[in-house]
């Protein structure tokens, strides 16, 4: 069975009823063969990583980043699962590295109260050095979530759920 793996920082209302919409989509009843695993970012491990057919993200935009508890996910997991670092230290997503590593999808959800772009930025900056392409556009939400963002969510889960489906 496909395992997808969602990693999320969900503190607020607003986080909760996304995380809460995407897992709903993953969960759709004509998704089969894919078991859903929910992780919060404190919690998640490289074992659970390295175990996942599929990953999706879910941060708040904190003044301009990404949550510190995805980033605390990243830095804990980051060479343990495919990360490449340059020999400046910087990631590395050359074509011999790419090539090397097989890839799997992932899909990222920010909210925001008025700007995400700096943690949209910050997260597939990471994620470009890992072994993972993105596998759907990035479900960015401002202000208050509406019954739109929900929605989005919701496709955003399903989206992923199906690309695993056996």
């Amino acid at each position: 069975m496909a395992r997808l793996l969602v990693v999320h920082h969900s503190p607020t209302a607003s986080m909760e009823a996304l995380t809460d919409a995407v897992l709903a989509g993953a969960g759709d009843d004509a998704i089969e063969g894919v078991e859903v695993v929910v992780r919060p970012a404190l919690e998640a491990t490289a074992e659970d990583v390295l175990a996942a057919d599929g990953v999706l993200l879910g941060t708040p935009a904190n003044f301009g980043y990404m949550s510190g508890a995805l980033k605390h996910f990243f830095d804990t997991t980051f060479l343990h699962v495919g990360g490449a670092l340059g020999d400046d230290g910087t990631g590395s997503d050359s074509p011999t590295d790419a090539a090397a590593r097989e890839t799997i999808p992932y899909g990222l959800y920010v909210h925001g109260r008025y700007d995400v772009t700096g943690a949209v930025r910050a997260v597939t900056s990471i994620v470009g050095a890992l072994p993972w392409r993105q596998a759907a556009d990035v479900l960015e939400s401002l202000g208050d979530v509406d019954e739109h963002d929900r929605e989005r969510a919701y496709e955003l889960g399903g989206t992923l759920a199906a690309l695993l489906m056996e």
